[in-house]
């Protein structure tokens, strides 16, 4: 595949970039997290309203930009190099998703276009509170939600919430929720990541109409594990972002820091290392472009290719990030310092939607290789 922006794409890039370069500093990226919304209000709409990013992905007729996900790959890459603390990933990467692929043309038209505008932030309720990456929800016959979602990003500012539960039969349904529903509460945790808050979401008798369930059974499980896929890709191209921007950090100080007379950049070991860096963060952004275009080809490899663009990118900003840290000397351990910043964002995304190692598991099964005790 010979890959080049369009000149759309390209402008994209360009407006998205420029943007985050001016209101995504370290010193506003500090001063939002420690906050207990966890993002900036007005930098929200700024991003939604006056970038139109919030329909990058969505149809014209939900008000989207039609630019694919591409397109959404474009922004999130983009956020990712300055940490952007935003619930855009959690509201258009994920709970967007999940309504546009399994709800019905009403419910489209009901909730996607206020997504779109960040008038409402949804987010996207799927596994448990516990290890593992299933539904713990269940939705019984008189339609009354109970139980917990645990690590939903940016889940105590949610208008919306799109939940994945079970019925009593085990069959997946996806229902969207209403934050302020009796009978919702919603705990934010302080976790690894302070640039991307996650909390747990409890449904005590949470009663819902028929209007309410976006889909269930055989095509809610499908539609969940696409969502799941598109988000593990838009996920990818924000860590390659955030690789690249630590790599970038890192030349710049190796070439400023002295120490025996010259800069530690010419040592041959550091630039031993910042080589190693450079593939990594190459490769990552290529299999998450790949990823995208996949997706916007409608092609059958989508599964696969989110596989590996989700193994290889995650572990890529984790080794740039810890490199970074290392090459930075005693400054990189600080807490003055934002290496440590994107450490944590790496170490968490590296465990949101599914560890390297389970992504490389889904692709051994997806080549016929049977699993070895």
């Amino acid at each position: 595949m010979q890959f080049t922006f369009s000149e759309d794409e390209t402008l994209l890039q360009q407006s998205v970039a420029g943007f985050c370069t001016t209101h995504g500093s370290s010193a506003s990226t500090r001063k939002v997290m420690e906050t207990e919304a966890g993002y900036d209000s007005a930098l929200w709409r700024a991003v939604m309203g006056e970038m139109g990013l919030g329909g990058i992905a969505l149809p014209a007729r939900h008000g989207g930009a039609e630019m694919g996900h591409v397109g959404l790959a474009i922004a999130m890459m983009e956020m990712g190099r300055v940490l952007l603390p935003s619930p855009y990933f959690s509201s258009v990467g994920m709970a967007a998703q999940a309504i546009l692929l399994g709800g019905t043309d009403a419910q489209r038209d009901a909730l996607l276009p206020s997504i779109a505008t960040g008038e409402c932030i949804a987010a996207l309720a799927w596994r448990g509170a516990g290890r593992g990456h299933e539904p713990d929800v269940r939705l019984d016959d008189a339609l009354r939600l109970n139980g917990v979602a645990g690590f939903v990003p940016f889940g105590h500012v949610a208008d919306l919430l799109v939940v994945a539960a079970r019925r009593e039969s085990g069959e997946i349904v996806l229902v969207a929720v209403r934050a302020n529903t009796p009978g919702v509460t919603i705990e934010r945790h302080v976790s690894l990541d302070l640039t991307r808050p996650l909390a747990t979401v409890r449904f005590a008798g949470v009663v819902l109409s028929q209007d309410d369930i976006l889909g269930s059974g055989e095509d809610a499980a499908a539609a969940l594990a696409r969502t799941l896929d598109l988000a593990r890709i838009a996920l990818a191209a924000e860590q390659a972002g955030g690789a690249e921007a630590v790599l970038d950090m890192t030349v710049a100080y190796t070439k400023d820091r002295v120490q025996f007379g010259r800069p530690i950049g010419s040592f041959q070991a550091l630039k031993h290392r910042m080589a190693d860096m450079m593939v990594e963060v190459e490769t990552a952004k290529t299999g998450a472009y790949y990823a995208a275009c996949i997706v916007d080809e409608g092609s059958d490899e989508l599964e696969e290719a989110a596989a590996i663009a989700a193994s290889y990118c995650g572990e890529a900003f984790m080794g740039c990030s810890g490199n970074a840290i290392q090459l930075h000397g005693g400054i990189g351990f600080t807490w003055e310092h934002d290496a440590h910043l994107y450490f944590k964002r790496a170490r968490a995304d590296a465990m949101l939607l599914g560890d390297a190692y389970s992504q490389r598991e889904r692709i051994a099964g997806m080549i016929g290789l049977e699993k070895v005790a």
